[in-house]
C-alpha cells in the first residue's frame, strides 16, 4: 500500500535486495527483526529503527538484545521514549531522539453542522484507536460528570477499535461516535477544545494535530505527551485516568471563550516547533552518523 501511495504520488519506487542498501530503517520491532536477517552478514549495510511506542517490553532481555546488536541506532520519537530504552539497558549514545513532525495546515474551516452539533454546544473532541491505552472511558466519565455543571458540553469521540461497543454502552447522552474520520481537517474544525485522556502514549501525534489546527489540548501528563502540551500555552495537563481532573480541566476551558481563543492561537504556534521539515533534516543528519 505504501509503495502504491508513493508512486501514485510521483516518487520513485524500486524492489530492492536489502543487503544493497547503505541504510535499511525499520519502523518497529517487528520490522527491525526481519531487517537483521535479511542483511546478517552484509558488512555495507547499517540499520536503523524508530521506536514509536512507550510501553515496556514482555521481554526484557530480547529487547535489550535487539536494541544494543541488530541496529546500529535507534530514533526515539520522545524523550520519554529514550528513557524507557535506556532503561531497558539500550546504551543512550545510539539513541537520538526526533520527535515525529507535522504539516502545518491552512485556516481549519467551521464543520459543525456536518456533527449536528449547533454553535452553542461546547464541543470537546477526541480522535484516536479505541484500546484501553487512550481512555475514552475516562472521556466518558467525564462526560457524565459535566452533564449539570457544563451542560452544553457535547462529546465527539471519533475513531474505531474493539472497545468501542462498549463505549457507546456506558456514554450518556451528551456524547456521539462518528465512527473513523478520514477528514481530520472537518473533524478539528468542529471542536473548541481536543482531549487526549491516554494511559500510556509515546508522542502523541492526535494531540499535535490538533494543535496545529489552531485546537487547544488537554492532556494526560505521561509519556510524550508533556513534550507537546504546556499548560497555559495551548493546552492543559491532567493526571492519567482521572475523570475529575479531566472534567476540571474542561470547565475552565469553557469558562471563557476569549481565554480559549488565545488558547488555541499558543496552540497553533507550538505545533509550528515540531514541523516535517525539522523531522526530516534530524533524520538526515542521524543517517550521516552512518553513511560517510
Amino acid at each position: 500500500m505504501l509503495a502504491e501511495r508513493a508512486s501514485a504520488a510521483g516518487f520513485p519506487v524500486e524492489k530492492l535486495d536489502l543487503r544493497s542498501a547503505d541504510i535499511v530503517h525499520a519502523h518497529s520491532g517487528r520490522a527491525l527483526t526481519g531487517a537483521f536477517w535479511k542483511t546478517l552478514g552484509s558488512t555495507k549495510v547499517c540499520r536503523v529503527v524508530t521506536r514509536h511506542v512507550a510501553f515496556r517490553p514482555r521481554n526484557p532481555w530480547a529487547h535489550r538484545m535487539k536494541y544494543r546488536w541488530a541496529c546500529d541506532g535507534v530514533i526515539a520519537v520522545s524523550e520519554a521514549v529514550r528513557s524507557g530504552l535506556i532503561q531497558s539497558g539500550v546504551p543512550g549514545g545510539k539513541i537520538q531522539v526526533i520527535h515525529t513532525g507535522i504539516e502545518i495546515p491552512p485556516a481549519t474551516p467551521q464543520t459543525r453542522s456536518r456533527f449536528g452539533l449547533s454553535e452553542t454546544d461546547f464541543v470537546v473532541g477526541h480522535l484516536g484507536a479505541f484500546t484501553k491505552e487512550k481512555g475514552q472511558d475516562v472521556a466518558v466519565a467525564a462526560a457524565v460528570l459535566l452533564r449539570e455543571s457544563v451542560p452544553h458540553a457535547r462529546f465527539l469521540l471519533a475513531g474505531d477499535g474493539m472497545l468501542l461497543n462498549d463505549m457507546r454502552r456506558r456514554a450518556p447522552a451528551n456524547v456521539t461516535f462518528p465512527g473513523f474520520i478520514a477528514d481530520h481537517a472537518a473533524f478539528f474544525g468542529a471542536l473548541n477544545v481536543f482531549v487526549m485522556p491516554s494511559r500510556s502514549e509515546a508522542w502523541g501525534m492526535a494531540a499535535l494535530e490538533a494543535m496545529a489546527h489552531g485546537v487547544p489540548v488537554i492532556a494526560s501528563d505521561v509519556g510524550g505527551l508533556p513534550e507537546i502540551v504546556q499548560p497555559g500555552n495551548g493546552g492543559w495537563l491532567v493526571p492519567a485516568g482521572d475523570p475529575a481532573a479531566l472534567a476540571r480541566a474542561i470547565t475552565e476551558s469553557a469558562s471563557s471563550a476569549d481565554g480559549l481563543h488565545e488558547q488555541g492561537e499558543k496552540a497553533r504556534r507550538r505545533a509550528q516547533l515540531f514541523s516535517v521539515g525539522q523531522m526530516v533534516e534530524q533524520t538526515e543528519e542521524f543517517y550521516r552518523r552512518f553513511v560517510t
